[in-house]
């Protein structure tokens, strides 16, 4: 078996993973954050140290096989790598340090699979935009590349923005849960989601490969309806939640 169809099953395979996660994320709430009520789901460590873990693969595993292909030092394929560990060295390191988690706890099982699903989507997009993809320099100015870029920036703008309202409102030793205001909460409960979104479907453009898209569709498949939950959790916990918001898309959703 060559490199190349390995990595078209581990495409596949992230595809029905989105399929089936989208299917039992409906009906059972992740068990992290603020749905995690300490018993039933095994061992668990600090959210923070959790959260870094869980993410590790996403940088460093996209690095090294990206390193490895043979236009990994051509220019678009550059472009790319920058865009992943830009979003991806935020994700693991700053907005878990920046974090006011407290003591809260993430079990095990989830961080082991968040672990193996970040591993596997960071080596099928390396390796497709730095070895079996070819991107020229005239994809510089490609309509899919410009449109994907624009899309993939709106996105990390929304999400950082977000992150930020999220971190602001607590104070330092304070507890508890309050409205988050302004920005894109104004319109939904989870910004931060949509922003995530938005990032990773202008990644598939940009990219114009079917492994951008499987990982659109498991980014889909975990955050929309970790989304609806989150606005559900507002509305029974908050009297005076605003009744315009919607969980993940403004008007719709």
């Amino acid at each position: 078996m060559t490199e190349e169809t390995l990595h078209g099953m581990l495409v596949w395979g992230v595809l029905v993973a989105a399929i089936l996660m989208f299917a039992y994320l409906l009906r059972r709430v992740a068990p992290y954050g603020r749905h995690y009520q300490g018993a039933g789901w095994g061992p668990h460590i600090s959210s923070r140290l959790a959260w870094i873990a869980m993410e590790l693969p996403a940088p460093v595993v996209f690095l090294a096989a990206f390193l490895s292909g043979q236009h990994a030092f051509e220019t678009v394929p550059l472009v790319f790598l920058t865009m992943w560990q830009v979003h991806y060295l935020n994700r693991t390191f700053i907005y878990p340090l920046r974090s006011r988690s407290g003591d809260r706890k993430t079990p095990l099982v989830v961080v082991g699979s968040g672990f193996f699903f970040n591993a596997i989507t960071a080596y099928t997009n390396a390796r497709f935009v730095s070895e079996f993809g070819e991107y020229a320099m005239a994809w510089l100015a490609d309509p899919r590349f410009l449109v994907g870029v624009a899309i993939f920036l709106a996105g990390l703008a929304l999400n950082l923005h977000a992150d930020n309202t999220l971190m602001h409102l607590r104070r330092p030793g304070e507890a508890g849960y309050s409205i988050p205001q302004g920005g894109g909460f104004r319109y939904v409960s989870c910004p931060n989601y949509l922003g995530e979104i938005l990032e990773w479907l202008g990644w598939a453009i940009a990219t114009w490969s079917f492994a951008g898209l499987a990982f659109l569709l498991l980014t889909v498949a975990n955050l929309a309806p970790r989304a609806r939950s989150n606005h559900r959790w507002y509305i029974d916990t908050f009297d005076d939640y605003p009744p315009g918001r919607r969980a993940l898309i403004p008007g719709i959703y």
